[in-house]
């Protein structure tokens, strides 16, 4: 039976599509063989394979299929696929994210650009070819700390912090040994960082809510945590620069997650993507907002729900806390009795090739955990958060305050000892 809406989601671990046929949706699923859980299939029209960071191969393999029956949205979910999908957008001139928008929010030195030129977010920055370059700009910013990352990172990957001349060549030689060409220096920020999950139709901006990140020296946030009190002093102008923030890189249409330090001098933009966050960030909103900013990818552009004319009032709290054994080899995994909510864990044998296993499962449960790992297998240092593999606890709460301590209660509780030693 044919629906009356169509889409194309391209890639997605797991893609948000579960539901999609009761909002009477086709889902074209455009995904990379065995990057995929099978049991999606049944949530989709069909599946086809094509590199999700390939835009012509994408366009080649949906083309068709849009002749036959047109699409009414392409759309992602994945970092990597976001310029690709915005080629795609443009090429079948369907409303989105297109690709100049996709491209200025994927290259940091760009979204630098757009703000510079609207006038927004002052951050010293300077795009760096060589080490001579990124040790003159840490001596010309003269401020003892600077930033050294990629142009086009993410995951926190490869985010150096620098605190000399030296340092910062030797940070460019680091990013450049990881396949980087070039680099972006920018002036450290000093502050916490909150994130802003918002949502756009038409070009009108509504910021579904705040919430706030814990991170380690590496910049690799290990606690998420929903609304965000240090963001309140600040609210009303992290509301108006993320608005203008959407506004001036060109965002009409979609979800965002645009991130901020609150330093001294007022917020400044971090960095802000064209998708959904990471960090199970919409589960996080549904839980503390009451609205489903994975719900509404599918339904609000496809005018099946309308976009809410105000942002919402908190319900409760919510946090997510990834379990952050000692690196090395698992020895032993200890789950203690009573603990609140339900413990999930990947078996023994079992590969897991999830980010947030289990996640789906653990909607239901005002607190659940999933632990990933088993007695030899490994834990890596976290450098990046591709590297939080352990597992994780997530709970809502009367406040955030209280989802913390629930998460932090849980995650006492599962012991993942290691032997010390990491990989070579």
């Amino acid at each position: 039976m044919t629906l009356p809406y169509r889409i194309a989601m391209v890639g997605g671990r797991p893609a948000p599509i579960a539901g999609a046929r009761e909002l009477g949706i086709d889902v074209v699923l455009v995904h990379e063989e065995g990057r995929y859980d099978p049991a999606i299939a049944r949530h989709c029209e069909r599946v086809v394979h094509a590199p999700v960071n390939d835009g012509p191969a994408i366009l080649a393999a949906l083309r068709p299929l849009h002749e036959e029956r047109p699409f009414d949205r392409v759309l992602t979910t994945s970092e990597p696929a976001g310029v690709a999908v915005g080629q795609v957008v443009t090429a079948l001139g369907l409303p989105g994210v297109g690709e100049e928008t996709a491209r200025v929010l994927k290259d940091k030195r760009l979204t630098r650009e757009r703000l510079a030129e609207h006038g927004l977010s002052p951050v010293r920055h300077r795009l760096l070819h060589s080490p001579r370059d990124a040790a003159d700009f840490f001596t010309e910013l003269g401020t003892g700390r600077a930033v050294v990352k990629p142009v086009d990172g993410a995951a926190s990957r490869h985010i150096l912090l620098v605190s000399s001349a030296h340092e910062a060549a030797l940070a460019f030689k680091t990013i450049e040994q990881g396949g980087g060409s070039s680099a972006l220096g920018e002036e450290y920020l000093e502050g916490p960082v909150v994130a802003a999950d918002a949502f756009s139709l038409g070009g009108r901006h509504v910021v579904l809510g705040f919430s706030e990140y814990r991170i380690n020296e590496r910049f690799v946030e290990w606690e998420v945590s929903a609304p965000s009190r240090i963001a309140a002093p600040q609210e009303a102008a992290l509301r108006e620069l993320t608005v203008r923030l959407l506004d001036a890189v060109g965002l009409t249409e979609g979800p965002s997650y645009s991130e901020f330090v609150l330093t001294a001098d007022g917020p400044r933009v971090l960095e802000s993507h064209a998708r959904l966050g990471g960090c199970g960030a919409p589960e996080l909103a549904r839980r503390a907002f009451g609205l489903d900013p994975a719900r509404m990818l599918l339904t609000v552009p496809l005018g099946i729900e309308p976009l809410p004319e105000t942002s919402p009032v908190p319900l409760g709290g919510a946090a997510l806390r990834y379990l952050t054994p000692r690196p090395g080899t698992v020895t032993s995994v200890t789950v203690d009795e009573g603990l609140p909510g339900v413990v999930k864990r990947v078996p023994e044998g079992v590969a897991n090739d999830l980010y947030l296993p289990f996640f789906d499962e653990l909607k239901d449960h005002e607190t659940g955990a999933a632990v990933a790992l088993n007695p030899g297998e490994q834990v890596p240092e976290l450098l990046t958060l591709a590297h939080a593999s352990a597992g994780y606890v997530i709970s809502s709460g009367r406040d955030a305050d209280d989802a913390v301590d629930r998460c932090a209660r849980v995650a006492e509780g599962i012991r993942i000892e290691t032997d010390g030693v990491t990989a070579p």
